[in-house]
């Protein structure tokens, strides 16, 4: 049976310790790891290239100190005593924003590495772990978690400003978006072609948008369809 660490040599690259030009992201990496020299190694890796570390030996003990709304990344062996870290990552993923999670074992087997991938994890490494994989792989989880951060915050933004529209107002922007003059809005909705304006014109103001490709953006930023009835 081939090993992950065949599979994964194979179709990756090994990649060389980064070089540090500038100062790591203000986050901090927590480690945890019931065996106190492995767990040491990675602090020891970590802390060398400048990052913040905390180390735990048990799942429960990290989720005493976690806070969700923390600028952070997990790193945490499969199998521990009580909660096991497949278990942790799974109760992780159900919080927003949720922690990315690079995943370490001693274990070599394809399958775990596939469930951790499954769980949640951005990454599975081998013991014992590589500091230039390791490295690589705590740079591209804050990357990854920095990036979703920005679009939920984008997405919560925009639901706000469409959310702030009368139902009169939405449903003018739904035939605005769908390419519809004014004068055929009027029309469709029995009401006078001013009127229209006058609701395009509140429409963009309360959204902030400048122009109609900035107001359909925003529409797309918010996840928002057509047909979707909002509150209000």
């Amino acid at each position: 049976m081939r090993t992950f660490a065949e599979f994964r040599a194979r179709t990756e690259p090994t990649p060389a310790v980064p070089h540090h030009t500038e100062a790591p992201p203000k986050g901090v990496v927590y480690v945890v790891d019931d065996d106190f020299f492995a767990r040491t190694a990675v602090r020891t890796i970590l802390a060398d290239s400048d990052w913040r570390v905390e180390d735990f030996s048990t799942c429960e003990d990290f989720l005493a100190t976690y806070q969700p709304d923390e600028d952070a990344c997990l790193v945490v062996d499969v199998h521990l005593p009580g909660m096991g870290g497949l278990q942790l990552v799974q109760r992780l993923q159900g919080q927003s924003p949720h922690i990315p999670v690079v995943v370490i074992s001693g274990s070599s087997g394809i399958s775990e590495a596939v469930q951790s991938m499954r769980s949640g994890a951005c990454d599975f490494l081998e013991k014992p772990v590589s500091p230039g994989r390791l490295l690589a792989s705590i740079a591209e989880a804050f990357r990854l978690a920095r990036a979703a951060r920005a679009v939920m915050m984008m997405h919560r933004a925009a639901l706000d400003h469409i959310a702030g529209l009368t139902p009169r107002q939405r449903e003018v922007m739904r035939l605005v978006l769908a390419g519809q003059p004014s004068k055929n809005i009027a029309a469709d909705l029995g009401i006078s072609q001013r009127t229209v304006e006058n609701h395009r014109a509140s429409i963009m103001h309360k959204t902030g948008a400048r122009s109609l490709p900035a107001l359909a953006k925003l529409a797309l930023a918010s996840v928002w369809r057509p047909d979707e009835q909002l509150a209000g």
